[in-house]
């Protein structure tokens, strides 16, 4: 039989940022939405996310951000927006090639995404929880087992919430 961990310890954000900057197990995620549709997206990270653009087409994800400063074959944590009700899939992806201001990514689906929606790109993605309008209650995800391993820190990235916690150890 496990024994129980009894050093967990909680985080909480009112709006976007870290949560912790260290190596840690995130064991739990707590979110309190609003009346307006939102969503949580966490990844380990030392520094904030990028926001970028992106389109799909079958399953090649091409990201423009000028100046990025990435290369094929780095790997990469990415959550997308949707646009039409459809978005790429969230994960963390190798960099098939790249130049000066755009790179592409192989999605695990395929689809038809518009040119110019909304992403956003760390060192490695967590998770993605959105939310639909009028969930104004907390909601909770027990992370199963030792839990997710962040091994530079969490970053929360928070749209239309009133605050979001994680429990880590």
């Amino acid at each position: 039989m496990a024994s129980m961990q009894y050093d967990v310890k909680a985080a909480t954000l009112l709006n976007s940022g870290f949560l912790v900057k260290f190596r840690t197990r995130v064991k739990g995620i707590s979110v309190k939405g609003t009346a307006s549709a939102g969503a949580v997206e966490l990844f380990d990270t030392v520094t904030a996310p990028v926001a970028a653009k992106y389109a799909r087409s079958a399953n090649t994800i091409t990201v423009t951000e000028n100046g990025h400063g990435l290369r094929a074959g780095q790997t990469i944590g990415i959550s997308f927006d949707a646009a039409g009700g459809v978005a790429a899939t969230p994960g963390n992806y190798v960099i098939a090639t790249a130049d000066t201001n755009t790179f592409t990514l192989t999605d695990i689906n395929s689809g038809t995404v518009a040119a110019d929606t909304d992403c956003i790109y760390a060192t490695k993605w967590i998770v993605t929880f959105r939310f639909a309008d009028g969930d104004v209650y907390t909601n909770y995800w027990l992370v199963p087992g030792e839990g997710i391993l962040a091994e530079n820190g969490v970053y929360a990235v928070m749209t239309n919430l009133n605050a979001t916690s994680i429990f880590y150890g």
